[in-house]
């Protein structure tokens, strides 16, 4: 049988007109009428009115980190339980991580500490300069309680939402109301760019700085002109029309998404020790991954072992992420909290969640994972 991957890209065919009329216009390079096009549509879909498309999700939170103003050393909070390109452009900047626990409710980053953390920091008079929350696995962070405890002390929020495209909270796309959103087109992801990310923000000055800087800041001259040094972080034109039939589709793609996870808790649901990533009560997760919790001494297997039985047929999984705080990179950093990453990180085992998996598929992955139980 073909190897079944963790999450790979599906593409509607749609994505090659778009490809060929930009191969017919010329326009095969980091800027053209694709790109153009491409961000307009994410901002109607998205909500969010100013977007700006980039080489990555990565790249979209350093120029997000840079619209605001920041010195060495200052601080910057994030989740602990995420990809570490959430966090890469903080220490590219100079600037200090400090790492907040999940809430076990959401598994997304627990208001409560940030509140009690920034009393804690107002009376040390070292408040952070930025919050960079995490929307983990398709699920939207509480967007709204982190909004409230930062605007407090008015600290800006950078939401990640790499992993939530075509989420929602409280009826508006995630990430929605921060001070800037940046969203990742990486092969994996729901939509794909093959590799690409977007910057969104209700603040044109964002954006048209982004901008700037993503163009290695070059200035409006006939000659090249630089008052400061900027990025190469455009995404191609190309690469813009293969996202433009991809975000056609996005729905469609986060439905099936969810019925995998339905599916897979109708052949699961019921064993003793296993059980789901919970779907907040605010808005609707796109399940970009279906993710199990394995208590080994209830489940009667560890997800290590399971992770092994399913690769030993080619099929892949994923350990849930590794929380930043645990991390040799980053074996200095302050954490706040962590023991329910920690749990998540021990027990959680990502399943196969492609949007073409078909039912079948869904039913062979989890039939093994019963096998292992049973043994």
């Amino acid at each position: 049988m073909a190897r079944i991957f963790l999450s790979p890209p599906h593409m509607s065919g749609r994505e090659l007109d778009y490809v060929r009329e930009a191969f017919a216009s010329n326009y095969v390079a980091p800027a053209g009428p694709m790109l153009d096009a491409f961000e307009r549509e994410f901002e109607r879909y998205s909500g969010i009115p100013y977007c700006v498309a980039l080489s990555s999700g990565t790249a979209a939170i350093h120029l997000a980190l840079k619209s605001l103003d920041l010195n060495d050393g200052d601080e910057v909070w994030a989740s602990t339980l995420t990809f570490i390109g959430s966090v890469v452009p903080v220490v590219h900047e100079r600037l200090v991580p400090v790492f907040f626990d999940a809430s076990g409710e959401t598994w997304t980053i627990n208001p409560t500490l940030l509140q009690e953390e920034f009393r804690a920091a107002a009376k040390r008079g070292k408040l952070p300069k930025a919050i960079i929350p995490t929307d983990l696995y398709g699920q939207s962070c509480d967007l709204d309680a982190i909004l409230t405890a930062a605007a407090e002390y008015d600290v800006p929020v950078i939401c990640d939402s790499a992993e939530a495209g075509g989420a929602r909270y409280k009826g508006r796309h995630a990430g929605c109301g921060a001070h800037a959103t940046i969203f990742s087109f990486n092969g994996n992801k729901i939509i794909t760019t093959s590799g690409g990310g977007m910057l969104a923000s209700n603040d044109k000055r964002v954006i048209d700085r982004a901008r700037y800087l993503s163009t290695q800041a070059r200035q409006p001259a006939i000659h090249y002109e630089h008052t400061e040094v900027g990025f190469n972080y455009r995404l191609s034109n190309v690469s813009a029309a293969i996202g433009r039939g991809q975000l056609e589709v996005l729905e469609e793609r986060v439905q099936r998404r969810r019925d995998i996870f339905e599916l897979y808790k109708k052949f699961l649901d019921g064993l003793p020790g296993l059980s789901f990533m919970p779907e907040a009560d605010y808005g609707r997760a796109t399940r970009w991954l279906t993710v199990i919790l394995l208590d080994d001494e209830l489940f009667g297997a560890s997800r290590v072992e399971v992770q092994q039985v399913l690769e030993s047929v080619d099929i892949e999984s994923r350990p849930v992420w590794k929380p930043m705080h645990m991390q040799p990179a980053f074996a200095h950093a302050r954490h706040i909290g962590g023991a329910v990453a920690e749990k998540l990180f021990d027990q959680g085992l990502c399943l196969p969640s492609g949007s073409q998996m078909t039912d079948r598929d869904v039913e062979r992955v989890a039939t093994i994972v019963r096998a292992v139980q049973r043994g």
